[in-house]
């Protein structure tokens, strides 16, 4: 066996599988002794997500030597559908041509699917230092966002010294909501200087979505007209996604 990694339950394979369908069709997993990684942008160079999940957060672990393994998203996501998140869940490969799934709920199924050729050249973490870092709680940053969408798909970001603000107009209107610093619902608010940007919703959205049933918080950073980064924990395991998301052009 080349590599096995069995997780107590399938609701993160889920989550991931979820993150990485809103950014790819195909998706190449490094296999190590250490850890499973991922890391890939979207076609159009807007987002970026980069995926660590180390060998203990698993059940069992196997994995001698690097190991890359390219799934079809689609293919990962029809199998990890047929399992419950509360189901007992093994991923294995012997080779470089098929990936085996096991799913254990009572009794065993087992599904086996076809690895393709990865086409995806390196992806670099981007080098970025961050002026603002905000994190709150998850229903919370997925409610403010739906208010926003209402009237239109981009969101401006702005952290002042005592709260942030987000807001949003279109030629239907306009929106905005705000947290102060100290509020429940964000538990950690650093600003270094004050910040604004303008990010799409949907990729917004779709990110926070994926985090909801694996994660209670999740930390934002991003200065003034930068990219943002949103970190979530996969659980308890230890793994964690980063997800870069490149600024919009603000209208004037």
């Amino acid at each position: 066996m080349v590599f096995l990694a069995k997780a107590s339950s399938a609701k993160e394979w889920k989550r991931v599988a979820a993150a990485i369908g809103h950014l790819v069709e195909e998706a190449s997993f490094d296999a190590s002794p250490e850890e499973i990684s991922f890391r890939a942008m979207d076609p159009s160079h807007v987002a970026m997500i980069d995926l660590v999940w180390p060998n203990t957060a698993f059940e069992k672990y196997e994995c001698d030597k690097q190991f890359r393994f390219t799934v079809r998203v689609d293919d990962l996501v029809k199998v990890l559908r047929r399992a419950e998140s509360k189901d007992a869940i093994e991923l294995s490969a012997a080779d470089d041509q098929t990936l085996i799934f096991k799913i254990f709920d009572g009794y065993r199924r087992e599904f086996k699917i076809h690895l393709v050729e990865s086409t995806a050249a390196p992806t670099p973490i981007p080098k970025l230092s961050f002026n603002a870092k905000l994190q709150a709680i998850q229903g919370t940053i997925e409610k403010m966002l739906n208010d926003i969408s209402v009237v239109s798909d981009h969101v401006i970001i702005e952290a002042g010294k005592d709260k942030v603000i987000l807001s949003g107009k279109s030629d239907h209107g306009s929106a905005a909501v705000e947290l102060e610093k100290g509020s429940p619902d964000l538990p950690l608010y650093e600003v270094k200087e004050e910040s604004k940007a303008t990010y799409s919703i949907d990729y917004l959205l779709n990110i926070s979505k994926a985090a909801a049933s694996v994660t209670d918080s999740i930390t934002c950073e991003y200065s003034n007209k930068m990219p943002l980064r949103m970190e979530f924990k996969l659980a308890e395991t230890g793994g964690q996604i980063h997800f870069y998301l490149a600024p919009r052009v603000e209208e004037k």
